[in-house]
């Protein structure tokens, strides 16, 4: 066993998805039973790019919830740097209130893309954009519920599964079953690390619920999001059972080998390695760079 933790699988946190049709990503507000507390993770910024307009329409559905209920947020959760939707973390703070965290390997995406963006000196890469920076085995609270960390890489180097109770978070660690596993081709993913990674979510016990940050619906099938341990070791189509690590690593790397970049991944990518920030010109206006032939 090579969990940092003990599971509490008998410990069932109230979970309410919010699908993104625009981005294909599922956000979740979480809440202790026991208490009014909630955590955000993975929220999402809306982003009109041909027009470079933001909205916050996603954001205000979750706020709305939030408020309507009398819950308190206490963590906006970012699973690890997306590359596909721009996160809301730093408006629903603003809002909320609550403490921004991510994986403490951010300092690697931001060392990275720091250099693709051609970022200044002023841009920090420290992570000291976050509140919380996590590693492998932390643990945090939100109410009486507590929250367990799993550092689990691949994707991004960044990519962290939080567990909380029966619950967990993967990102985009793992799709549902008839989905597989996401690509593991930018700056910083392995496909090898990714399969040690998902071997690793799936030592949790086999009812634990596994709720996932995108979905496309294979196959006309109706977007879903929730699956659980057993289910994904039994049928999913990437990492099911009996699937080698070497086996997996060469379907990966020829999949990912014919894939386009993901649409929104240039202002992602900006705003994310921020948390969430919008970057600034000289003159204080919010703007975006477009780095020609840098992916």
């Amino acid at each position: 066993m090579t969990l940092p933790f003990t599971p509490e699988p008998d410990f069932k946190p109230e979970v309410h998805g919010f699908f993104d049709p625009a981005t294909n990503t599922i956000s979740y507000v979480v809440r202790d039973p026991g208490s009014e507390a909630c955590a955000v993770i993975d929220s999402v910024m809306d982003i009109d790019y041909a027009a470079g307009r933001i909205t916050h329409e996603s954001a205000d559905r979750m706020i709305a919830m939030i408020r309507e209920k009398g819950w308190r947020l206490e963590w906006l959760i970012e699973t690890h740097v997306h590359a596909d939707h721009l996160s809301a973390a730093p408006y629903i703070q603003e809002k909320l209130g609550g403490r921004i965290g991510i994986g403490e390997n951010i300092v690697i995406v931001q060392d990275t893309f720091g250099k693709v963006f051609n970022e200044g000196t002023e841009f920090e890469r420290d992570g000291s954009q976050f509140d919380r920076l996590f590693i492998d085995g932390d643990s945090y609270a939100i109410g009486g519920m507590t929250a367990h960390v799993m550092h689990t890489p691949g994707h991004t180097p960044a990519c962290m599964t939080h567990v909380i109770g029966d619950a967990a978070f993967v990102g985009d660690t793992l799709f549902m079953p008839d989905g597989g596993s996401a690509r593991a081709d930018f700056p910083g993913g392995d496909a090898r690390t990714l399969y040690r990674s998902t071997k690793r979510v799936l030592e949790l016990p086999e009812k634990t619920r596994l709720f996932m940050c995108h979905d496309y619906g294979p196959n006309g099938r109706d977007i879903a999001w929730e699956t659980s341990v057993g289910e994904e070791r039994r049928h999913n189509i990437h990492l099911h059972d009996g699937i080698s690590e070497d086996e997996f690593v060469e379907m990966r790397e020829k999949r990912d080998a014919t894939l386009s970049m993901p649409r929104l991944i240039l202002p992602s990518l900006q705003v994310n390695m921020r948390a969430g920030a919008v970057p600034k010109d000289k003159d204080g206006r919010l703007m975006l760079k477009v780095p020609v032939n840098a992916l």
